[in-house]
């Protein structure tokens, strides 16, 4: 019986904060406003291989919320109160342009975003990591192009969101 192989390396991933004096709620409401839950359909014009129906039914949106998990619910049997909730965010066919060249994408693909209360109750943080550094690892400029792209759009949305 064959032994599984098992590789390893290193890479170096920026980590990004973006911090306002708006309250969570006033946050959380703006980025879920601002940005769309994913559709359905888009999913299932691009699993039928209609690209140009996903982009019609995806309206030009750039990223699209995938999912949100509420983290406090986990801190509260630490005896912690603090709110925090995990997003997804991204583009179905973004993800799609970089995963073709490069299947380990799909790692990073949607992208972790997380929203917290600060620790004052006054503000909430924003943190996640690059996706230009995500990306890059795969020494894949086409990859790497699309991570680039990705830093500048969902650095705006946060910003949108916390401003």
């Amino acid at each position: 019986m064959s032994q599984p192989n098992l590789g390893a390396h290193s890479i170096k991933v920026a980590h990004v904060r973006i911090t306002t004096a708006k309250s969570f709620a006033e946050v959380e409401a703006a980025l879920e406003k601002l940005l769309p839950k994913i559709d359905q359909e888009i999913l299932e014009a691009l699993a039928e291989g209609e690209l140009e129906r996903a982009k019609r039914l995806g309206r030009g949106c750039e990223l699209f919320i995938f999912g949100k998990r509420d983290h406090g619910i986990l801190l509260r049997s630490a005896g912690q109160t603090r709110r925090t909730v995990q997003y997804e965010i991204g583009n179905p066919i973004t993800a799609a342009s970089m995963t073709q060249y490069q299947l380990s994408a799909a790692l990073y693909a949607p992208l972790r975003v997380l929203l917290f209360q600060k620790p004052s109750e006054e503000g909430a943080t924003f943190e996640y990591d690059l996706p230009s550094s995500l990306f890059g690892q795969f020494g894949d400029e086409r990859v790497t192009a699309v991570g680039e792209k990705l830093d500048a759009e969902l650095e705006r949305a946060l910003r949108r969101a916390a401003s």
